[in-house]
């Protein structure tokens, strides 16, 4: 009898053991599903939001001794928070010392037309260097092709009422204002990628972009 009970809870103990053992598992392998899962999603968001980065800029020729420019990065999308979160540089060498120096994108369509838009100027240094940022006004108004406006907290708003820069690769001409020195570099305009257009959404969803 003795013998006979201690088998039974015995048994009873293996079963529950196992039981035990078996659940263990199961939530092992529901944690690694539900780990394995949620590592492919931050994956995909994480490739899905950075994809279209711009190319790797060139730098300056070293066989050029004249006047040349480089622009940063060399390539650029026109989503609207891509772009305007993107600093544009137009880098310059070889101009005559404390000149001044203004920059153009060449044969941009607008309204029909065909222009040389004014995107940068920038002062000469020393060494016949520059620096020229792209400015918040000019990528929304010249590139964009949209408004800067304000809400009802007067927070920024980009106002976007008609399509951006059409997609291609650009000319961009710097003209120094004393000595009529010249360089060309060229930009390569890109078409938003689906991580841009998200942001975009969600840029309408907060508020901070206003389509039309």
């Amino acid at each position: 009898m003795i013998r006979t009970c201690l088998n039974v809870e015995g048994l009873r103990a293996v079963t529950y053991l196992t039981i035990i053992k078996g659940g263990l598992k199961m939530s092992i392998k529901k944690w690694l599903s539900k780990g394995l899962f949620l590592g492919g999603l931050v994956s995909f968001v994480f490739i899905f939001m950075f994809s279209g980065c711009g190319v790797a800029p060139k730098g300056f020729d070293p066989e050029i001794k004249g006047p040349q420019m480089i622009v940063e990065p060399g390539e650029i999308s026109v989503g609207v928070a891509k772009l305007t979160k993107t600093p544009i540089v137009f880098k310059g060498k070889g101009f005559q010392p404390e000149d001044s120096v203004f920059i153009t994108l060449i044969g941009v369509k607008k309204n029909g037309e065909t222009l040389d838009v004014p995107v940068a100027d920038g002062d000469v240094d020393k060494n016949g260097c520059f620096a020229a940022n792209v400015g918040t006004v000019v990528k929304v108004s010249e590139l964009l092709n949209a408004k800067i406006g304000s809400n009802k907290k007067m927070e920024n708003v980009i106002i976007v009422s008609q399509p951006a820069i059409s997609p291609g690769t650009y000319t961009a001409r710097a003209v120094s204002m004393e000595s009529n020195k010249i360089a060309v570099c060229k930009l390569v305009v890109k078409a938003p990628s689906m991580g841009d257009k998200f942001k975009d959404w969600m840029g309408v969803r907060l508020g901070k972009i206003e389509k039309k």
